[in-house]
């Protein structure tokens, strides 16, 4: 699966299907952040469906994948800050 990284960390993958494109990985501050937005599409697991059959979200992809950037950025840091407390 194509996959979007961030100094070595996961920031989203996707994958295309039968009947829509999946991006991955929903968690579950993503699928707070963005409730509304994404109430329109199937998220289940840790995954947010798209249908083939209606135009592609760009702008909703483009703002969660920031939003991913921002978490793994936020993870990556405090990881860092607990490494230098040893």
């Amino acid at each position: 699966m194509p996959t979007y990284k961030l100094r070595g960390d996961t920031v989203l993958y996707f994958a295309g299907w039968k009947q829509h494109y999946s991006l991955y990985p929903a968690t579950r501050q993503v699928v707070a952040a963005f409730k509304d937005d994404l109430a329109q599409y199937e998220v289940n697991k840790g995954t947010i469906r798209f249908p083939l059959s209606r135009p592609v979200p760009a702008r909703l992809i483009e703002r969660i994948a920031q939003f991913r950037a921002k978490e793994v950025a936020q993870r990556q840091e405090a990881k860092e800050a607990a490494r230098k407390k040893l």
